[in-house]
């Protein structure tokens, strides 16, 4: 029985598979495609050109155009003022946001987009939020404070994951899984269980958490660090997804949450 309950929260997601199968550890051994419901039907005509497309650099100029267009993301000089302020926070200023801060309202904002996609809880956030009343609290205010923020931004977050997926395949061809790394101060506070490997832990990791693949830019994070193999299903964003002039950053990644196996790393 997990300490914390169950790693996914009690309502229904809107993808493919349920919570309780991608939070699972068996979902990290044996890892399955996921598809948020309706959004290649959606946009249809911008997968079939990105599929047609053999730069990487080019589809994600392309991707970004599209958002753009759609979202009217390049014409916010043209509306109200108010209306400015809420272009302004499109999709790439929470992933911007996140990097500075995962605990503000950038970050509660991914976090409940996950939670309703993908049916995994938030657990931190400013605390453990289902242990601490004001941790919770702080949670619901930013979530609520940053979605006022924005406009389409789940669906933007939707067409970000969904390219990040099909990106994800075609950049790491033949891999079902990515090695990588993640500092901790306090690894007792995710512990589950002894993993399956004589080596390993298992730990519920909070609903969206930052990664690395450079296993020394992982220590200047945390007194501990954590190796874990990660399915390509649970990117959610990494660096060089987008056309480098929008978003600048090195070896992060952000991955969806649940149980894994961690292998601890010794300094």
């Amino acid at each position: 029985m997990l300490p914390h309950g169950q790693p996914f929260a009690p309502s229904f997601n809107r993808c493919n598979l349920p919570p309780w199968v991608i939070g699972s550890e068996e979902f990290q051994r044996n890892p399955r495609d996921i598809e948020i419901e309706g959004v290649r039907a959606m946009d249809k005509r911008l997968f079939l050109q990105l599929a047609s497309i053999v730069s990487a650099e080019e589809r994600s100029q392309v991707f970004h155009d599209y958002l753009s267009v759609k979202f009217a993301l390049h014409a916010w000089s043209e509306h109200t003022p108010s209306a400015r302020t809420s272009l302004r926070h499109s999709y790439l200023h929470f992933i911007r946001a996140w990097g500075s801060d995962s605990n503000g309202h950038a970050g509660a904002v991914l976090k409940s987009w996950v939670e309703s996609r993908f049916g995994l809880r938030a657990t931190y956030h400013k605390g453990r939020v289902w242990e601490d009343p004001q941790a919770a609290e702080f949670y619901l205010r930013d979530r609520m404070k940053g979605a006022a923020k924005v406009m389409g931004a789940s669906m933007q977050l939707d067409l970000l994951y969904t390219f990040c997926q099909d990106e994800a395949r075609l950049r790491f061809p033949g891999s079902r899984w990515l090695t990588l790394y993640r500092g901790t101060h306090d690894p007792e506070e995710y512990a589950v269980r002894a993993g399956s490997e004589s080596d390993s832990t298992l730990v519920e990791l909070n609903n969206l958490s930052s990664f690395t693949s450079d296993r020394e830019v992982a220590w200047e994070f945390g007194s501990s660090v954590w190796e874990v193999k990660v399915p390509l299903q649970k990117l959610v964003f990494f660096s060089g997804l987008l056309p480098r002039h929008l978003l600048e950053g090195e070896s992060e990644f952000l991955v969806l949450g649940g149980i894994y196996g961690v292998k601890r790393l010794l300094f």
